[in-house]
Order: C-alpha cells, then structure tokens, then sequence
C-alpha cells in the first residue's frame, strides 16, 4: 500500500474504489490455492463473482502506455483519472459481468472494453 492512499490526499471517492479493488484482489489472492486444488467449480457463487472481477481487472490494469509503444506496436493511451476510477467503480459494482475478462486487456477506456467485449461477442 502507499502513504499517498490516504482520503485526504486523492479524495473520498478515490480512496473508496481503490480499496475496493484491493479487497477483491486480495480475495483472489487467497482463493488461488483453492483454486489450484479443487478448481473453480466448488468456489460458492459469491467467491466464482469476485475471481471474475479479479481477473477483470487485472486485464483492465494493463492499458497501453505511450512509453510501451515501441516495444508492443500499440499506441499508447491517455486516460483521465476521473474516467479510471469510474471505470474500476463500475467493474467492482458488477456492471460489467457480461463482457468476457479478455475484452478488459490493453484497453484505455472502459467503454473500450464494452467495444471490444461486443465485437468478440458477435465474432464467436
């Protein structure tokens, strides 16, 4: 964690969502083992709901950095940082379950990834 996560420092609505992105990484973290061992289908329907927006957004973590550009041949993305927690908001609410988590990875935006999401939809 930082120093800099702090209410005062990044605001209220920040510091909310942020730890709750950390709460549900965490959660995943700790169900890796279990996962591992009996796999996913005896997680409850509760935990099966929190290692889907886990790996939603750790795809989402991975936007596309103009420093990056030269090494993967996508442009890099600016994002404001208003649009960022609004976006990981959203994910940890739920709202976007339906998009499959690849559709979450090396994109900027969140409404990206509904792009990207409904075009693979429709591919499949």
């Amino acid at each position: 964690t930082s120093r800099a996560l702090d209410p005062r420092v990044v605001g209220d609505e920040h510091y909310r969502v942020a730890r709750e992105v950390q709460r549900i990484l965490q959660t995943y973290k700790s169900l890796q083992d279990i996962i591992a061992i009996l796999g996913m289908d005896e997680l409850s329907e509760e935990d099966k709901l929190v290692v889907a927006r886990a790996r939603k957004i750790q795809r989402f973590l991975s936007q596309p950095f103009h420093v990056a550009e030269v090494f993967t041949g996508t442009p890099g993305v600016f994002v404001k940082l208003e649009d960022t927690v609004r976006s990981f908001a959203a994910i940890c609410a739920g709202e976007y379950d339906y998009l499959p988590e690849a559709a979450f990875y090396m994109v900027g935006t969140i409404e990206e990834a509904v792009k990207k999401g409904e075009s693979m939809k429709a591919a499949a």
